[in-house]
């Protein structure tokens, strides 16, 4: 008999998911709602002006990576966006709904307040490639309730782009320099150089790029000893454009890497000091030759 009566327990639930629903349930009366969770947990209706149902999947796995004193701001970013959005047909939780809408742009790591807000991956040390849908960020806990790791999603978004975008592509001249200028619709460009070659020819040492914006791509092959003038060229030209960035990158390999030039003022006269990474180095000395 007492198998039954341990089958007819509820199962106890973990103190963080109880802890949790407690912020849960002060954050709704703080917005004027009465609150019923589900069984389960995995979701909590809100009763008010209007009902809404409030996934939770993705929210409990992004607090469980983060520390307990974030829990206060991230239920309430959670709930207010839920209510602000209540009216909007697009369910991001829903990975059917938001798959096909999923795109990626390319911001600074210095202009993101909070990286730990937004879905995104590394380019380099300065770039994150952010995970969108329609204008704006996807939060990481509406990336959670997905069935898919958001490595997986990031590629659906980059599967979309290069499914639906196409570069037009122009020559253009930078004070005696050819560049080609890589134009799109959407802030999604740098993803495109994952099929640069698609666009231009791209010699075995990779390419120069500039990133003005995030809706442009200026790129020189790095197919001679000229290549010196082009990076000062592109620099120069990225640091007046005051976009995206103004630093010029080496293209190689599926990789995005950093050429740090800095423009300094010497003797009245403006000078470029290029401090090249080692890989680059060599890739000069051999062009040099």
């Amino acid at each position: 008999m007492s198998l039954f009566r341990r089958d007819r327990e509820p199962a106890r639930r973990p103190a963080e998911d109880v802890d949790l629903d407690s912020l849960l349930a002060l954050v709704a009366e703080s917005l004027g709602f009465t609150h019923d969770f589900a069984r389960d947990g995995a979701s909590v209706t809100l009763n008010g002006d209007t009902t809404l149902v409030v996934k939770l999947t993705g929210l409990r796995r992004e607090a469980g990576r983060r520390a307990r004193e974030d829990w206060p701001m991230l239920v309430s970013e959670h709930l207010a966006h839920a209510v602000a959005t209540a009216g909007e047909r697009l369910d991001v939780c829903d990975l059917d709904q938001a798959g096909p809408l999923l795109r990626t742009r390319v911001e600074a790591v210095d202009e993101v307040a909070d990286p730990s807000r937004v879905v995104g991956r590394h380019l380099n040390a300065d770039l994150l490639e952010l995970l969108t849908v329609g204008s704006r960020a996807v939060r990481p806990e509406e990336a959670g309730c997905w069935p898919v790791p958001t490595a997986q999603a990031l590629d659906l978004a980059v599967a979309n782009v290069r499914r639906e975008e196409r570069l037009p592509a122009e020559a253009i001249d930078l004070s005696g320099t050819p560049v080609t200028r890589l134009t799109g619709p959407s802030p999604s460009a740098a993803t495109h150089l994952r099929w640069l070659g698609d666009y231009l020819p791209v010699p075995r040492d990779g390419a120069l790029v500039a990133l003005p914006d995030p809706y442009t791509l200026l790129v020189h092959p790095v197919d001679g000893i000229a290549v010196v003038r082009a990076i000062e060229r592109l620099r120069v030209h990225a640091a007046r454009a005051g976009g995206l960035s103004a630093q010029v990158y080496w293209w190689h390999q599926g990789r995005l890497t950093l050429i740090k030039a800095d423009i300094v003022m010497h003797h009245g006269q403006t000078r470029l000091v290029v401090a090249p990474p080692p890989e680059f180095a060599r890739v000069l000395a051999r062009l040099a030759v």
